[in-house]
């Protein structure tokens, strides 16, 4: 009899102490983990929102262009020998309709313009992406390449490919059905190469478009393909090309300057734009160089 009470009473200090110190160390636990939960909330918040701020920041910082450029105090200038938009004159300075265009911006950047010669214009947007320079500039026809490689401005002047031949020759092609038989210099990468190719004319690449006319005037090419306003400032009495004269148009085009993608120098330049197209300041330097602006 008294094993079975003791044993009874075994139990019931068992299921009483269960009762208690289960109970208690469930509410203990549940408060602890809410408090640790609110804790860890609360801290996991703190670091999230100051690591995305933080980041925000930096990210807005590392892909401003704008402030990249006003920061190391320079615009880097992408252009090549093309007159009348980017050329030198008789002290040595670059000139031209892109040049002072180009100048008028970075002083409204506060930054100071430095010209880079791109050696190879097929290799202008790798020379953007590596930031060798911060932006091309040298009545740059408006392309597919163009605005799928680049971030690219609103249009300024209008523009046309067009053959330059011997002005003694113009006469006997009228159209481009009777040039299939010459040989036309291109300069490489430009929209001079692409009009000529995509009308089935042959094409020998050259480094620029002065080189272009360089081989017509020597007879090593019959006729070149060149951005009109070139043909128009270069070539005709009063020049070195004096024996050369623009013939057919094979395209109808405009020029825009190229940014790196996702730049937020384009929209700057293009609020300038408008601004200038506006109060006139690009109409009297377009009147300058006589090419007609972009709507």
């Amino acid at each position: 009899m008294k094993k079975i009470i003791a044993m009874l009473l075994a139990v019931m200090m068992v299921l009483t102490c269960f009762a208690a110190c289960g109970g208690n160390g469930s509410e203990t636990t549940g408060d602890a983990l809410a408090d640790q939960a609110g804790t860890n909330a609360g801290t996991t918040a703190g670091t999230t929102d100051g690591t995305e701020a933080a980041t925000d920041d930096t990210t807005a910082s590392a892909d401003s262009d704008l402030a990249y450029v006003q920061d190391k105090g320079t615009l880097v200038v992408g252009i090549t020998d093309y007159a009348p938009m980017d050329y030198k004159d008789e002290n040595g300075e670059w000139t031209g309709f892109d040049a002072e265009f180009a100048r008028l911006f970075a002083k409204e950047l506060g930054v100071e313009v430095e010209f880079f010669v791109i050696a190879d214009w097929g290799k202008k947007f790798v020379e953007l992406d590596t930031k060798q320079i911060d932006v091309v500039w040298n009545g740059m026809t408006i392309t597919d390449e163009a605005t799928l490689s680049s971030s690219v401005s609103d249009a300024y002047v209008v523009n046309a490919q067009v053959v330059v031949m011997k002005a003694d020759k113009l006469a006997d092609y009228p159209d481009v059905e009777s040039m299939k038989d010459l040989v036309f210099a291109v300069e490489s990468g430009s929209a001079g190469e692409s009009a000529a190719t995509d009308n089935g004319l042959t094409t020998i690449a050259v480094q620029d478009q002065q080189a272009a006319l360089l081989e017509v005037k020597a007879g090593t090419s019959d006729a070149a393909v060149i951005d009109i306003t070139m043909a128009k400032a270069m070539t005709g009495e009063g020049t070195n090309y004096a024996d050369l004269a623009a013939g057919i148009s094979l395209t109808s085009e405009e020029y825009g300057v190229s940014f790196r993608k996702g730049s937020d120098l384009t929209a700057k330049l293009n609020e300038l734009m408008a601004q200038w197209k506006t109060d006139g300041t690009l109409q009297a330097l377009a009147d300058k160089y006589q090419l007609t602006l972009a709507d």
